[in-house]
């Protein structure tokens, strides 16, 4: 009997596969097996298969890639879980905040869930509405065809049919175009919204988890690879994909932009293991659960966060601790002594905080200074971060130095996100925010301005720090595609369309406190 309700529990398993049925039921049939059979070496291993397929038909009915989902923890707690921040009753600092709806709040007792003060009328979750969720046909088609294709996989899996080389994660988890695009992931011209589709959105978590791999990272520090992963698919869960601008895309787009500095002579010959590994942990989660909005915004809202930060860099801070939270809930970096994990969530929060576009002038006049005394070592550690520092920073904001193909697609995202947070603030009546306003500002107007006092002051002290081709050809696409929106203004000009001069107006030294672009 035991042996015939064992061949029925297998029979029920193999019939949900293939139905791409995930069921309650379904998932107790393993813990109804007798004790005996579930000691069984076959089994343990059957378990193991069994356990991949069902988390990939959890994904396959939320749409989501199957990889993404690999080495994480309980399927179901992922699509609860976001922001994730420590708690420490001792310095009184945030832990797990979400930015959006119900915020839940870790405390040593536990979890309790809390409302946190904001604007009395405002509901986060309406900057995500339903008509920017829903999926075009095309994509479901799409979306189809990928899903079988990870059925395929997933079932040859559980039939036991092992996929060669599958000790290699690279080879098993790329396909072949997103793998020939990684072995030029240090040419600028990297094209991140192909990759991203290639690697169906999961751009973040395959770009970096290469990076790391690229850099040795893995071996000299003794990484787990699938506490990397885990580690990876929670900080690209934890962007907002409702976002036009700011989420997982952009923060693969930063950190391949990092790395493409690193790879700068001045910096490859002095950059430590430590240094690079604080460099691209910091790009990818240098906007980590960003809300779509500004920090006035959260000001004038009244949002928690605003007041748990005292109104100064809060969104940086947010992105700090929340990248702090995913590494110690991940376990990533467990192997380290606690001096060594403190001494890198500070630096890394050191290299996220540089990012605040209001402090753009006291960097810039520091690196300014630096450059003019020609006293930078990279001998010197507190140099070498720094340097990070200002590369962060440069990264960050590099999207007018892409070629006009892909600046150009950045530069309508970000407007599209300040008009948002604008169509907001007018249907509340909170005033709007400068920039944000789609009935009398730009997209060549903003840009011209953003290139005009933050880009191009930056950019042109970078390329006296590292005067390569690189530089030169970042300065290069920087002018073309002002003078592409210069033309783009004129046009609009003289057809008689109304544009702000909202930059030209204002003194560089109060233009950083409006509205990020990075």
């Amino acid at each position: 009997m035991r042996g015939h309700s064992l061949k029925l529990h297998h029979r029920r398993f193999r019939l949900a596969i293939r139905k791409n049925v995930f069921t309650e039921r379904v998932t107790r049939y393993w813990h109804r097996l007798p004790r005996e059979a579930v000691k069984s070496p076959s089994l343990e291993v059957f378990k193991e298969r069994l356990d991949v397929a069902l988390s990939a038909m959890v994904s396959l009915s939320r749409g989501c890639s199957v990889t993404a989902l690999f080495g994480c923890p309980n399927p179901r707690q992922l699509s609860q879980r976001r922001g994730a921040i420590s708690y420490d009753s001792s310095d009184q600092t945030a832990l797990y905040i979400r930015m959006l709806g119900d915020v839940r709040v870790r405390s040593r007792a536990g979890f309790e869930t809390e409302r946190r003060g904001s604007h009395p009328y405002i509901d986060f979750r309406i900057f995500h509405s339903n008509s920017e969720i829903e999926v075009s046909v095309s994509a479901r088609n799409v979306r189809r065809l990928l899903s079988f294709q990870r059925y395929l996989r997933s079932s040859r899996f559980f039939r036991g049919i092992t996929v060669p080389n599958s000790s290699n994660i690279l080879d098993d988890d790329y396909n072949g175009q997103a793998k020939c695009m990684l072995e030029k992931v240090g040419n600028w011209n990297f094209d991140i919204f192909l990759f991203d589709r290639l690697t169906n959105g999961n751009s973040l978590v395959s770009l970096t988890f290469h990076l790391f791999n690229l850099h040795g990272l893995i071996e000299h520090f003794q990484l787990d690879t699938m506490k990397l992963r885990r580690f990876l698919v929670m900080v690209q869960e934890d962007y907002h994909s409702q976002n036009p601008y700011h989420n997982a895309v952009h923060a693969a787009d930063v950190t391949q932009a990092m790395h493409c500095y690193l790879k700068e002579p001045k910096l490859s010959e002095s950059l430590t293991p430590w240094d690079v590994l604080l460099s691209l942990i910091a790009a990818a989660t240098h906007d980590l659960d960003h809300p779509g909005v500004n920090q006035p915004f959260l000001i004038k809202t009244n949002h928690y966060l605003a007041t748990l930060y005292k109104n100064t860099s809060v969104l940086e801070n947010h992105h700090w601790r929340s990248a702090v939270g995913l590494l110690r809930e991940s376990g990533l970096f467990a192997h380290m002594s606690l001096e060594n994990r403190q001494l890198m969530e500070s630096q890394i929060g050191d290299l996220i905080l540089a990012t605040d576009i209001s402090q753009q002038n006291e960097y810039l006049s520091m690196f300014r200074s630096h450059l003019d005394r020609g006293d930078l070592c990279l001998e010197n550690a507190n140099h070498r971060h720094f340097i990070l520092q200002m590369a962060l920073k440069c990264a960050d904001i590099c999207n007018p130095c892409r070629t006009w193909e892909l600046s150009k697609q950045w530069s309508e995202k970000v407007t599209e996100e300040f008009f948002h947070q604008g169509d907001i603030e007018k249907k509340y009546h909170l005033g709007v925010s400068p920039l944000c306003d789609r009935q009398t500002e730009t997209i060549a107007n903003i840009q011209i301005g953003f290139m005009t006092y933050l880009v191009e002051p930056l950019f042109g002290e970078w390329a006296r720090f590292s005067n390569t081709r690189l530089s030169q050809t970042m300065l290069g696409h920087l002018g073309l595609n002002k003078a592409s929106w210069k033309g783009v203004q004129r046009e609009q000009l003289g057809s008689g369309d109304d544009v702000d001069p909202t930059f030209e107006e204002m003194d560089s030294d109060i233009l950083p406190q409006e509205p990020r672009l990075s």
